[in-house]
């Protein structure tokens, strides 16, 4: 199903005169990574699907990210990992390690951890996490801006609490997402001028947890990979949509669901 994207082509994804048949691609071949506390890749639905897991390492002053079958260290990564695999079995996963037991972290390893994502040329970066520390706000933006203007889509996770978060709130030059009760992934919304724009399922969302189990769990951060699943699906058929092309794509697939449900 794979084609390069014309701009004939780009204007039926924009107008939504294509028609729905990137819906049954399964992300084969575009690689996507995870950023958060390692993913489990023993668990049932897991095996065999994670290609790469790395976690962050000090090296004296530094940080450096060495291959590892470390796992998850609170669960949350292989969440994530679970909801992507589900719309998008085929994609190549991979994991990078930035969080510790609880899903605490500290922001010096997620900006090493981004810039290492960045570096080793993954399509889309899954980041359902985020920092309030303002220190971390000008490293953080010339990262998310270097991603932008090298393909790389990123998918960020809103604030749970009523403050901004980071990098979520740099919306311009990634995909940011809360959560909304809606089930179908295909269903996702948006707030036109909001910050936080997308709406996706975020709520009672059954995923893979630790120890082979399962979880049910509310919060932004299981409605991005609902979009991260999203995208990989559109990129396996249009590999050549940019960053923007790709937002540009998803604001008319949610403004067609509301125009439906009205």
């Amino acid at each position: 199903m794979s084609s390069t994207v014309s701009s004939e082509m780009f204007d039926a994804l924009t107008d939504m005169k294509l028609d729905d048949e990137w819906k049954s691609s399964t992300g084969k071949g575009v690689s996507v990574v995870i950023i958060d506390s390692g993913v489990d890749k023993f668990h049932s639905d897991l095996k065999g699907k994670i290609k790469n897991t790395f976690a962050a390492v000090r090296d004296g002053n530094r940080t450096v990210f060495e291959e590892t079958d470390a796992g998850d260290s609170a669960g949350h990564g292989t969440a994530c990992a679970g909801i992507i695999s589900k719309i998008a079995p085929e994609a190549d996963l991979s994991s990078i390690k930035v969080l510790g037991a609880g899903g605490l972290g500290d922001g010096h390893a997620f900006l090493a951890g981004l810039e290492f994502a960045i570096k080793q040329g993954y399509k889309i970066i899954n980041l359902s996490l985020g920092t309030t520390k303002p220190q971390f706000v000008v490293p953080l933006n010339d990262l998310i801006n270097r991603a932008y203007q090298a393909g790389c889509i990123i998918v960020a996770a809103g604030n749970n609490l009523p403050q901004p978060s980071y990098p979520s709130v740099f919306s311009s030059s990634l995909i940011a997402v809360s959560k909304s009760s809606e089930t179908n992934y295909f269903d996702f919304g948006f707030n036109f001028g909001e910050t936080i724009e997308l709406t996706a399922p975020g709520v009672n969302v059954r995923t893979t947890w630790l120890n082979d189990g399962y979880r049910t769990l509310t919060g932004n951060s299981f409605a991005c990979p609902h979009i991260v699943g999203v995208i990989t699906l559109l990129l396996e058929s249009f590999p050549d949509l940019t960053p923007f092309q790709v937002k540009s794509a998803l604001y008319s697939i949610a403004r067609r669901n509301q125009e439906r449900k009205s």
